[in-house]
């Protein structure tokens, strides 16, 4: 059975954008004829792929199935005609990442002007997610996080720092007032509702805490409340080293325990494991390992 390659992307599309408006402005069409194309693709296969209501679009279990199988083989296809690109002079296109706030603060500015200036004709779309993400049906290319939020069917080149250190941190007229006991602790919680201990390590000795927080934030973006609200004397705050650097330079930020702050192994991209790559994809492959 034959279907034309641009109704299965039509499909693709609503179902990622939840709607035909949505889907027609991922498709650069119209809502009328991403609806013909769904239609036209299951009048073909003979069932229904999508359950429309006036508010929502959701794909039917037949729809699902074929979503999850359709998603990588239309990347196959789609890196398949970038093979194309390797007889340029200059790759070109569009590569998507999908990282951790993190990565976006603390890797990836001292990669991206670079990585443009080399191949100032490919497109780079980064997206900020801090959960974990199958960067497939996410729509991109390639993602950035640790190792132990790596699926292991992929594969992995380190990216930015191979060794960070989170830091345990507060303003000085804090310090001043409370001393060592009884402290004010800014929090940050995950969006699976985790709020991860603090930990702390000296040679072969650690240790966990799971203080009361004072100020609950959510982790990534909005970690910089808990950092400026630690700068404004609120609390103790345990973060990147890298992202209270400048405070701590400053002198905004006092460190507190410095001796006992972790190590742990720095981030990695990781795309699927697959011969073909993207050529956007395989430049920038190329340009982190160089």
């Amino acid at each position: 059975m034959k279907a034309n390659l641009s109704d299965l992307n039509a499909f693709v599309a609503v179902v990622k954008a939840k709607g035909f408006r949505g889907g027609a402005r991922q498709s650069d069409i119209s809502a009328s004829a991403v609806s013909d194309a769904v239609r036209r693709l299951e009048t073909q296969l003979g069932v229904r792929l999508l359950n429309r209501t006036t508010r929502t679009v959701a794909p039917t279990e037949a729809g699902q199935r074929l979503l999850e199988k359709l998603v990588p083989a239309l990347r196959e296809v789609e890196a398949a005609l970038e093979v194309v690109n390797g007889f340029r002079d200059q790759p070109a296109g569009t590569l998507r990442l999908n990282v951790p706030v993190s990565a976006l603060k603390l890797v990836l500015p001292g990669i991206v002007p670079r990585f443009r200036a080399a191949y100032p004709d490919i497109l780079l779309e980064v997206i900020a997610e801090d959960g974990f993400v199958d960067v497939l049906a996410a729509g991109c290319d390639a993602g950035i996080r640790y190792g132990e939020r790596l699926q292991q069917d992929m594969v992995a080149v380190p990216i930015g720092p191979r060794v960070q250190r989170f830091a345990c941190a507060a303003a000085p007229e804090y310090l001043a007032r409370c001393g060592l006991l009884a402290h004010e602790c800014l929090r940050l919680r995950f969006n699976s509702g985790a709020m991860p201990p603090w930990e702390f390590e000296r040679g072969k000795e650690t240790l966990q805490v799971d203080p009361k927080p004072a100020l609950i934030v959510q982790a990534g973006a909005a970690a910089d409340l808990a950092v400026d609200a630690a700068i404004g004397g609120m609390g103790l705050v345990y973060l990147f080293q890298e992202w209270l650097q400048p405070h701590l330079d400053s002198g905004a930020l006092q460190p507190v325990l410095q001796e006992w702050w972790p190590k742990f192994s720095g981030p990695f991209l990781y795309y699927p494991g697959r011969r073909l790559l993207p050529a956007p994809l395989r430049a920038f492959v190329d340009f982190v390992r160089a």
